[in-house]
């Protein structure tokens, strides 16, 4: 990307924009704060019933049951069953969308049927990779929760099995879609922040459902629950109701924050930027406060190393979680640059350009004569440092989403399946899930091994030390 004439373009795209769309004085002058609504128009569709995608869930805990509740506001989309191995979770699923459902805690089963044409993958990490290469392989699209993999050598047989069977392969990091990344994305593009220099990620937590530590039912025993078989690949252990519904506090079927939390922000980031990812990662953190059996920490700080590429300088990125944060909690994702700084979430962009500051202040000037100061202050004048032009765009500008938007995760199923009916590419296929949870992955490695991990993010392999 040529920085100069993006630059330029910015310029002249937010000036035009702004006097279209804002009746702020002088809005290209002094500082100044503007706020304009984004927009997305969604045409609807009437389907027949014979033109019903029917789909399934796989996993019908919290996650895939927003999944599927938001699945079912697309045009032409019809559930027709669900797997999950807590025979409760299957009583709740015929609550909410009808007892008219094929329910079973074997998701072969599930597979095996000719009527279903895609899948939502909603299990713990470790199931990820199987189940959705089985469903590409019984001929079924698949939304694919995020992380897309549990460990690092999973990745590439899931981008195998995709191409080799034609079906769409959605990875489900739900922001991916919205109205503020497509936004964002423009305005990098565009120059609005400069060169980046560095994202700085947080995400302050302070409850016992945050820390994931989620309700158990009652009824919850050996014969309502498939212990066994939640399991899988996993060391085998005695049953334990906490691994089966907190599971995502233990590495043996989870990836902790980092897969939890980062990869939301690392599919953002590599989206905005086009880029493959970061190269390196140090990570350090502990368990603080949540010791109830987990072995997973609960304070995270990961610095990334992102190289220069031909869509973006080389550049830091601090990640840091707190699921202890006294504050009350609270998250931030902003991209800070040599020209400005971006916050961005799903719903909002916020632009700010500030006048870099060059001519020496008093401060700088103190311990000079005044007649030495007259003549610095001249040679900085002669060099003209801070022209009238330094001065234009500065200020601040917020991109909003209008309060009817349906949300950045409708549009991620709505472009699955879109991608279904009409062949289409998805915004985050499995290649770009790989490159992002495998950057996550990163603050594991280096959290556990107490060193710098290595990734190489074109060949999506973990570089050993």
């Amino acid at each position: 990307m040529k920085k100069k004439s993006t630059r330029r373009s910015f310029l002249k795209k937010a000036t035009l924009t702004s006097a279209a769309l804002t009746t702020a004085p002088m809005i290209m002058g002094a500082s100044f704060e503007e706020k304009i609504i984004l927009s997305r128009t969604y045409t609807p569709k009437n389907y027949l019933a014979n033109d019903h995608i029917n789909l399934a869930l796989i996993g019908s805990g919290i996650q895939g049951i927003y999944d599927t509740q938001t699945a079912l506001r697309v045009d032409g989309v019809k559930l027709v069953a669900v797997c999950d191995l807590y025979e409760g979770r299957l009583d709740r699923a015929m609550e909410l969308w009808g007892t008219s459902l094929y329910t079973t805690r074997d998701y072969r089963k599930i597979l095996e049927r000719k009527d279903i044409d895609a899948v939502i993958v909603a299990t713990p990490d470790h199931w990820h990779q199987k189940i959705t290469i089985d469903a590409l392989k019984a001929g079924k699209h698949v939304y694919c929760e995020k992380p897309m993999v549990q460990k690092f050598g999973e990745g590439q047989a899931i981008i195998k099995a995709q191409k080799k069977s034609g079906k769409i392969c959605q990875v489900g990091s739900q922001g991916m879609s919205s109205l503020g990344n497509e936004k964002a994305k423009q305005l990098y593009e565009e120059g609005a922040i400069g060169d980046i220099v560095m994202l700085d990620m947080y995400n302050d937590r302070y409850s016992a459902q945050g820390a994931w530590q989620y309700p158990i039912p009652p009824d919850a025993n050996p014969n309502t629950i498939d212990f066994d078989e939640f399991l899988g690949n996993a060391p085998k252990v005695p049953y334990e109701l906490n691994r089966f519904f907190r599971w995502r506090n233990y590495q043996d079927y989870g990836t902790g924050v980092a897969g939890d939390l980062f990869v939301h922000a690392f599919s953002t980031l590599n989206h905005i930027l086009s880029s493959h990812g970061p190269n390196r990662a140090l990570s350090t953190g502990g368990l603080r406060y949540w010791k109830d059996g987990r072995d997973v920490p609960d304070v995270t700080m990961t610095l990334y190393d992102y190289p220069k590429t031909d869509t973006h300088a080389a550049f830091n990125a601090a990640f840091r979680i707190n699921f202890i944060a006294g504050n009350g909690g609270g998250g931030g994702f902003k991209l800070i640059g040599t020209e400005g700084e971006m916050e961005v979430g799903q719903n909002r962009v916020k632009l700010k350009r500030s006048k870099l500051g060059r001519l020496p202040s008093a401060y700088a000037m103190v311990a000079y004569t005044e007649a030495t100061q007259e003549k610095i202050n001249a040679i900085y004048k002669e060099q003209n440092l801070e022209p009238r032009a330094s001065n234009l765009n500065t200020g601040i500008t917020t991109w909003e989403a209008p309060n009817d938007y349906k949300g950045g995760h409708y549009d991620h199923f709505y472009n699955f399946f879109t991608a279904i009916r009409e062949n289409k590419k998805v915004i985050q296929d499995p290649t770009f899930g790989l490159r992002a949870s495998g950057a996550a992955l990163l603050a594991n490695e280096s959290y556990f091994t107490e060193k710098p991990a290595l990734w190489n993010p074109k060949t999506m392999k973990l570089i050993q030390s």
